[in-house]
This record gives structure tokens, C-alpha cells and sequence, in this order.
């Protein structure tokens, strides 16, 4: 007998699916694995069904038939439109600025936007060495629009980063345009507690939180002092329908949720 479908969303559910709806239709979208690559096919599977995909391994405006579980998956293959070189898609696509949207994620991002995927602790004598750039660094100066997808905690969103390896909006001080970098920067960061967004001066602040998470639980989840929006909107989340097609169709084996 069917278990009958629960209403609530999980943390990854609400953060997937308000990932999707920052992408429009006919986006050019630089995708990678777990939940922006979830939150990329739903976008397609519902208000975006022109959404030009990207993926790291090469193939580009990939149509996957099913939720690809790494970016060497085959389902990238079918019917994408090429298959190129990694040369190709960083040198010819994203730092030529035809990439409209990337999105990342970390073990730390501070209050201006930079991610650590690096080091935890000294760089010399690090506690925890982790993956490094990949090309993390690239979509994060040459994105026109970057969306940072993480979950929320004092360990993950931290006053400093112990070692920048994608640039948000200031490092060390200066600005992007100062640095000589093309891309928009950081715009969103969505997290399971709510939204951030980045005021003018390229800070980030609280801008929406999920119903039933107060601006307390955000800030008590936070590294800085974090300010709040001067209107602070309620996060959108999926409904019945979403949850489904998510949960049956899209991830039935829980690959991301």
C-alpha cells in the first residue's frame, strides 16, 4: 500500500525548489552536482522548459531524461547539443561572459560573498584539506549571476573565510571592478533557514526566511553580526505538486534529497 505523500517539504526540497525559481527560461545556466543540479532539472521540468544547460565534463544544452548522478553521467550525452572539452567550455563559454548563470557551494562563504573550498585553518597547516578550485573560481568571476546554495551554520557562514578561493564581492577590502573582474558576483545565497541577499555595498543580508524559521533562528545560524532587509519577504516553498514531481519523478532514489 502507497504511503501517502507528506505536505512538509524537507530542508533539501525547500532549498532545491527555491533555487529553481531564480532561473528563467532560455537561461544559460553552468550546472554542477547536488542540489543546484536537482534545482536545475525541476526549473526545466515546470516554469523553465528552455533552460540551456551546461555541464563541467562537457556537454552542452544537455536534456537528461533522468537526474544525472555525477557530471560524467551518460544521460548528459543524449541529445545534448555537444560534447566538448573542459578547455572548451571554461575558455570559448564562461570567460567569454555567455554564461548567465553559476552556482556554488562551499565549506565557508563570509558576509561579502567568498567561498572557501580549500582549507580549513592555515593554509601551511591546515586542519582539513579540502577538494580546491576545480573551476569554482572561474564561474565565480565570470558568471553574470551567481547563486551560493548552502546550509546554514557558524562552522559554514563565518566572519572571515580562513582561504578565499572564490571571490565574492570584496576581497581583502576591494571590489570586484577594482580586481578587474567581469562577472556580476554573488546575487543569492540560499540556505535551509532562508534567503540572502547583497545590498549595495556588497554585503549579505537577510532578505526572506521559510515560514516557520524566525530572523533569530537565522542570525543564531550565523558567523557575523547579520543585518536584516529592510522588508523581509517569506521565502517560497513547493507545494503538493512540486513535492511530487521532486520526490517520484525527478529524485526518486533520494540521490539529493
Amino acid at each position: 500500500m502507497a504511503t501517502e505523500l507528506s505536505a512538509v517539504p524537507t530542508a533539501s526540497e525547500r532549498m532545491a525548489y527555491r533555487a529553481a525559481q531564480e532561473l528563467r527560461d532560455e537561461d544559460v545556466v553552468f550546472v554542477g552536482i547536488g542540489l543546484p543540479n536537482l534545482a536545475c532539472n525541476l526549473a526545466r521540468a515546470t516554469h523553465a522548459p528552455g533552460l540551456f544547460m551546461i555541464y563541467e565534463s562537457g556537454a552542452v544544452g544537455a536534456i537528461p531524461e533522468r537526474l544525472p548522478v555525477s557530471i560524467g553521467d551518460p544521460s548528459l550525452v543524449t541529445d545534448s547539443l555537444a560534447v566538448v572539452g573542459q578547455a572548451d567550455i571554461f575558455q570559448c563559454m564562461l570567460q567569454r561572459g555567455l554564461i548567465e548563470v553559476g552556482f556554488l557551494g562551499g565549506a565557508q562563504v563570509d558576509r561579502w560573498g567568498n567561498i572557501n573550498t580549500t582549507v580549513i585553518g592555515d593554509y601551511a597547516n591546515p586542519k582539513v584539506r579540502l577538494p580546491g578550485s576545480g573551476g569554482a573560481c572561474e564561474i565565480a568571476v565570470h558568471a553574470r549571476r551567481l547563486l551560493i546554495v548552502m546550509r546554514m551554520s557558524k562552522r559554514t557562514f563565518v566572519e572571515t573565510c580562513d582561504f578565499v578561493t572564490s571571490p565574492g564581492h570584496r576581497v581583502n577590502g576591494k571590489r570586484r571592478a577594482e580586481l578587474g573582474m567581469p562577472g556580476g558576483g554573488p546575487t543569492r545565497i540560499i540556505t535551509d533557514l532562508g534567503v540572502l541577499d547583497f545590498d549595495a555595498t556588497g554585503e549579505a543580508v537577510l532578505a526572506e526566511v521559510y515560514p516557520s524559521v524566525t530572523p533569530e533562528q537565522v542570525r543564531a545560524a550565523c558567523g557575523w553580526p547579520l543585518r536584516t532587509a529592510e522588508a523581509l519577504r517569506t521565502a517560497a516553498e513547493p507545494d503538493v505538486s512540486v513535492l511530487r514531481l521532486l520526490r517520484e519523478k525527478l529524485d526518486p532514489q533520494r540521490l539529493y534529497l
